[in-house]
């Protein structure tokens, strides 16, 4: 598990190669990921906003942005968490994801960015 803290929210990820979904023969490897998203402030955030960088080790680059995540503007309050999941397919055995959530300190107007660390995505036997 990777981990950052950024303006007080920790930012956790695990990655996972998933073969039932994957295709190689046709170069779609898919992987999921779980994200937990904590809290450590003395007052609520609200998830406005996500920005991804998706890298292929085929030189295929990707920008993913849009509202929330997995349709929700969760509201994490002071010491909560809130998690979820979600995949990301790649046309080789390797790559990497990394980004930022555009995050709202509630009751203020004040937007702020926390770093998504950058995380692998490698298929377990492409690595012989």
């Amino acid at each position: 598990m990777l981990t950052e803290v950024t303006s007080g929210v920790r930012i956790s990820v695990i990655p996972r190669f998933e073969p039932g979904i994957s295709n190689p023969m046709l170069d779609s490897f898919v992987f999921s990921y779980k994200i937990i998203i904590e809290n450590q402030n003395d007052y609520p955030v609200q998830l406005l906003r996500r920005h991804w960088y998706i890298f292929d080790s085929v030189a295929i680059k990707r920008e993913v942005e849009g509202p929330g995540v997995v349709g929700e503007m969760p509201v994490i309050h002071p010491g909560e968490f809130y998690s979820y999941e979600s995949a990301c397919d790649l046309r080789s055995l390797r790559g990497t994801m990394q980004g930022f959530y555009n995050m709202q300190k509630l009751g203020d107007a004040e937007t702020f960015h926390v770093r998504i660390p950058k995380f692998k995505l490698e298929v377990p036997y492409g690595m012989n």
